[in-house]
């Protein structure tokens, strides 16, 4: 069966686990889904702080001359966020639901599809509330450009679904690896321009843009800061690394899945 039509014939069961992880993200929280707003306020905060007062960091201006360090920020720490938070959560998914499996038959694939479905519904709350900022200082462009911003949210998401397939089946096996995650993702960030403009780090530029989340960075800032359409090289690349992650993450996946209840 094929991921498409495996997450297809399921989706009920897939909406229901995704739904059923949104609910429990913020139970028992006084300001409840409001966190999904505060938590990328105030990590923007601390970093304009740091890299625009006291670093002096100044990214090229953006459409219309839009000069807003924050916003040039958001633009790229609400996708990483994004990501890492799914990859994070889909890593844990199978431990995480030990009884579920044990008790339960169900394609255990959509564990990590509903983790990853839960965050892009946040994603998309975050967003849309940056694009609404944008508007707000004269970036109209942002609307026309919104079914290029869903495709990178897509492709995304597809990193790490596949990302999180593989390391979700590892991490069964080898519990090190969500602990190992944690740690190569904070390397990982800062190796990525989110809070930086690559321009500074010419030296290493060749360097950094191997990471795809690199290019991703780059695609979002195009089509929301700056007004333009990514490169091909930027958005090909992204792409294929999706398709890449998708389909080896897949295949092992279903190489280990055979054992989940006996090592669980």
């Amino acid at each position: 069966m094929t991921l498409v039509s495996s997450y297809r014939d399921n989706r009920e069961l897939l909406l229901n686990l995704a739904l059923r992880e949104l609910r429990s993200k913020y139970k028992r929280s006084f300001l409840g889904w409001a966190w999904s707003l505060v938590t990328p306020l105030a990590t923007m905060t601390v970093y304009t702080i740091v890299f625009k007062l006291f670093l002096k960091a100044s990214p090229p201006p953006g459409v219309r001359g839009l000069n807003v360090f924050s916003l040039w920020l958001m633009c790229g720490l609400l996708p990483w966020t994004f990501f890492s938070t799914a990859l994070m959560g889909s890593i844990g998914s199978i431990v995480g639901n030990a009884s579920l499996i044990s008790k339960t038959f169900f394609d255990r694939r959509l564990l990590p599809a509903a983790t990853v479905s839960a965050a892009v519904v946040t994603h998309f709350i975050e967003m849309g509330l940056l694009v609404v900022v944008l508007v707000g200082f004269g970036d109209w462009n942002v609307v026309l450009f919104l079914p290029m911003v869903i495709l990178l949210v897509a492709i995304t998401a597809a990193i790490a679904l596949g990302t999180g397939l593989l390391l979700s089946a590892l991490n069964v096996y080898f519990r090190d690896i969500e602990h190992f995650m944690s740690i190569l993702l904070m390397v990982w960030f800062y190796l990525t321009p989110v809070i930086y403009p690559i321009t500074s780090a010419k030296r290493y530029a060749k360097y950094i843009k191997v990471n795809p989340m690199t290019e991703l960075t780059n695609c979002f800032r195009a089509v929301m800061y700056y007004g333009k359409f990514p490169t091909v090289v930027d958005l090909g690349y992204s792409a294929a690394f999706a398709l890449v992650a998708l389909a080896l993450g897949w295949t092992v996946f279903n190489r280990l899945q055979a054992g989940f209840a006996e090592e669980l």
